[in-house]
């Protein structure tokens, strides 16, 4: 299993709206809008490094309004 925590920064006021559609993804299983330098920090799973990639690339970097992520992967 690969697990990953990713902080997202957005642009200004697009926070709910973001997190409403990460919530919308299977893989993301905890989504919290923080304060500060990122405005959206979740938590994703997948069965592989492979999967984890597709996820990241194809599915959560297409989103509107996202500024910048970066990735935290976790060794299970």
């Amino acid at each position: 299993m690969e697990k990953a925590y990713i902080l997202l920064s957005c642009e200004i006021g697009t926070e709910n709206d973001l997190a409403k559609q990460l919530r919308e993804i299977p893989e993301i299983k905890v989504v919290t809008i923080t304060y500060g330098e990122y405005d959206i920090v979740f938590e994703a799973e997948t069965r592989n490094t492979e999967e984890m990639d597709k996820l990241i690339t194809s599915k959560i970097r297409k989103l509107a309004k996202i500024r910048t992520t970066i990735t935290l992967r976790v060794t299970i």
